[in-house]
């Protein structure tokens, strides 16, 4: 056993300096960026958020929705086989959409059906795990991009940077990052294991970038300050679930609750999502996400204008003329607890 003694730090632990700048309006800043992959080579442009592969928001009509602001959506892995090829015959290359996938074996005939069908209409895919510190994840992520050279990979989750570092030199393009911040996954209470969502960032973005590869941030943004924050803790990518839920285009059951309409919102491994698409929890193991009930918001649009505008907004207050230029601009000051405590009542 040993303690690390260094301090990591949550969204909430910090906030943005201002900084002395030239920007007269926030309509100057560009939040569009563009990239090579590593291992792909394949070019992307587009404004780098990802809507989470959950059942809730991993939705073709939340893709339709984000693909016109130029926003990326990281589909949920339980549509059929013609379903995806239907969609993916229709999508443009830009902004990318992520096919997305386990690792067990049925994940990957499936996988293999689709991509035979869709003749070099899906280009990247996300490999998504809870755990991503198993030999077999590893053995997998070489597998896949061994076979499909020409790939773009999201994969994870991890929160450390020698196994970011791993992912990379094995092929991942985009390393996702987070194990336990998203609000509506318990692994943390139910486990104990997690990191800090602001210090997982910091650490995996420096490790990635000295490889040249990149980072999505996955779990925690509960505002869009916490966005400009992941940015600028060096995230290339920010991947948004529960801020996103409760939309129109969620694909989620509908209620009533005292007159007002709600929708179902769950972790992808809670145990609604477990009986829902695998018969239940298997008896060696716990429910680690939970299910919680969203006011009906309507469409995403207006959701996405104050994402967009926040981060716009940051960048106005820290002189970045583009997101790219966000992380070099940062510097984060360290809040207090009373202080969480008084931004937690007035949020």
């Amino acid at each position: 056993m040993r303690i690390e003694q260094d301090m990591k730090l949550d969204f909430k632990d910090v906030l943005l300096r201002p900084k002395r700048s030239t920007l007269t309006s926030r309509s100057e800043v560009d939040i569009s960026r563009e990239f090579v992959f590593l291992h792909s080579k394949r070019k992307y442009h587009g404004i780098p958020i990802i809507a989470a592969n959950m059942d809730a928001t991993g939705t073709f009509q939340m893709a339709r929705a984000l693909a016109k602001h130029q926003l990326s959506v990281a589909l949920h892995k339980h549509y059929g086989d013609q379903e995806l090829l239907d969609f993916f015959a229709e999508q443009p290359e830009s902004p990318p959409m992520f096919y997305s996938m386990g690792i067990t074996a049925p994940d990957y005939e499936k996988f293999s059906r689709v991509m035979k069908g869709a003749r070099g209409t899906i280009q990247n895919v996300c490999v998504d795990v809870a755990n991503g510190y198993t030999k077999a994840f590893i053995n997998f992520i070489v597998k896949l991009r061994t076979a499909h050279p020409e790939l773009t990979i999201m994969a994870g989750n991890v929160v450390t940077g020698e196994m970011t570092e791993q992912l990379i030199l094995d092929g991942v393009d985009i390393v996702k990052v987070g194990i336990g911040p998203g609000s509506v996954c318990t692994t943390r209470r139910m486990s104990g294991v997690g990191y800090p969502q602001l210090s997982a960032i910091i650490e995996c973005a420096d490790a990635a970038h000295g490889l040249h590869g990149l980072i999505c941030a996955d779990g925690g943004c509960t505002s869009p300050g916490d966005l400009a924050k992941a940015f600028g803790a060096g995230a290339d990518f920010v991947m948004l679930g529960g801020m996103l839920a409760g939309h129109d285009e969620c694909g989620m059951d509908v209620v009533e609750e005292n007159g007002v309409r709600k929708m179902r919102f769950y972790g992808m491994s809670s145990r609604e999502a477990m009986n829902k698409y695998a018969g239940g929890v298997a008896d060696y193991r716990a429910s680690e996400g939970k299910e919680v009930l969203l006011e009906c918001r309507g469409p995403v649009e207006n959701t996405l204008q104050d994402i967009l505008g926040g981060v716009r907004s940051a960048c106005t207050y820290v002189g970045a003329r583009r997101l790219k230029e966000l992380s070099k601009r940062t510097t984060f000051i360290r809040v207090s607890q009373q202080l969480n405590e008084v931004f937690g009542s007035v949020g």
